[in-house]
């Protein structure tokens, strides 16, 4: 499938990864929820996509994403985040005309894009991986609610890297969060799913 939504999750919870300067990821993955300078009136994107992390952020080497963190939010925020979501993008056949679809932009607390999944050397694969963009009543249940912990990966990432860049990609590969497709109901995430060409 084209536009599928893989993480790695268990009964209750999902992981999603962001990347920050040390200022806000440190004391994030400390305290194990986001510090008072974390804007909660900001939008925040958030991945379940490892691979797509790593590509935005340049395995944690660009500048203000060093700090590399895995947040596990509740599966009933992550859903309801889903549900509550506009496409950022307009898509004839999912959407009736443009000022329709900007009307359900302005008013949902979400927004989903939809980019191209990556292998281990960042390349762009055939198909496509989810990114979550957060404001509002969202982006404040996200701080406040739904985070059931945060951990800072960064030396993990530094690991996967090395190796992705000594040529092992067996044992690169090995070291992957285990990622599978999330079970949703097709009805709950139709509205998100451009129509197949």
């Amino acid at each position: 499938m084209s536009f599928q939504i893989r993480a790695a999750f268990t009964d209750t919870a999902v992981t999603v990864y962001q990347a920050y300067t040390p200022g806000i990821g440190v004391p994030a993955a400390r305290e194990g929820r986001f510090p008072s300078t974390w804007k909660r009136e900001r939008m925040t994107w958030i991945k379940p996509s490892f691979l797509w992390m790593m590509y935005r952020c340049g395995w944690g080497r660009k500048e203000s994403q060093e700090t590399v963190l895995a947040v596990e939010i509740t599966r009933e925020g992550f859903e309801w985040a889903l549900r509550s979501a506009a496409l950022s993008h307009f898509k004839p056949g999912l959407h009736p005309d443009h000022e329709a679809w900007r009307r359900e932009l302005r008013g949902a607390p979400a927004r989903v894009q939809w980019d191209p999944e990556r292998d281990l050397r960042l390349n762009p694969l055939g198909h496509r991986s989810l990114q979550l963009g957060l404001s509002g009543e969202a982006s404040r249940r996200y701080a406040d609610e739904w985070t059931v912990s945060i951990t800072d990966i960064t030396p993990l990432v530094h690991e996967i890297h090395a190796l992705v860049t000594a040529g092992d990609l067996e044992a690169a590969a090995e070291l992957l969060p285990r990622e599978r497709p999330y079970p949703i109901a097709e009805a709950a995430i139709a509205h998100l799913r451009p129509p197949t060409p």
